[in-house]
């Protein structure tokens, strides 16, 4: 019987101490954690220098479905607003590099910033548990709003904070857009 008790309370201990290692996300108004990973084109991806454009920080993986339709709807926007105002970056969530690929294979016409994250090193600093998780950073390096989840809703949201968020000349050239 004391054994047992024994075993109990070293397997409390032991999810407690893993549960106070799992960062929390950060919250609005907060920096964002930094990803310091390279895109695939071989360059590292500084928040800090992408400081007065929107940032749209989004993690994904090939298993997940709702991420699988995220990903287009966030490589149009991008498209219609332009990289002067707006740049997303589509983190991979902990998967295998051919995982990674083959995604990016399906979706070759989409103009996002891939990061492949194997290790979970970014996912971890971002404290993400459930995909997508999004993280949507103003034009001042502040994290302005998150959504975690994929649904009409949380897209209806996404859009209207992203208009509220990128300058007026962005709003100019979605109403020109062909």
């Amino acid at each position: 019987m004391m054994r047992c008790l024994w075993l109990a309370a070293l397997l409390a201990a032991s999810i407690c101490v893993q549960a106070a290692e799992q960062p929390q996300q950060p919250g609005i108004g907060e920096a964002p954690p930094t990803i310091g990973l390279k895109d695939r084109g071989g360059n590292v991806i500084d928040l800090a220098a992408l400081q007065g454009k929107v940032v749209v920080v989004t993690f994904w993986a090939s298993w997940c479905g709702p991420c699988r339709r995220e990903l287009p709807m966030l490589g149009k926007v991008q498209e219609v607003v332009g990289r002067e105002h707006l740049e997303v970056i589509a983190v991979n969530f902990k998967e295998p590099r051919r995982d990674f690929n083959a995604v990016i294979r399906a979706n070759k016409d989409l103009d996002l910033t891939y990061v492949h994250d194997e290790r979970g090193i970014v996912s971890d600093r971002y404290g993400v548990t459930a995909l997508p998780n999004m993280f949507i950073i103003g034009q001042d390096g502040l994290i302005a709003q998150t959504h975690r989840g994929y649904s009409e809703n949380v897209l209806q949201s996404f859009m209207q904070e992203l208009l509220e968020l990128l300058p007026e000349e962005a709003l100019q050239r979605q109403v020109d857009a062909p």
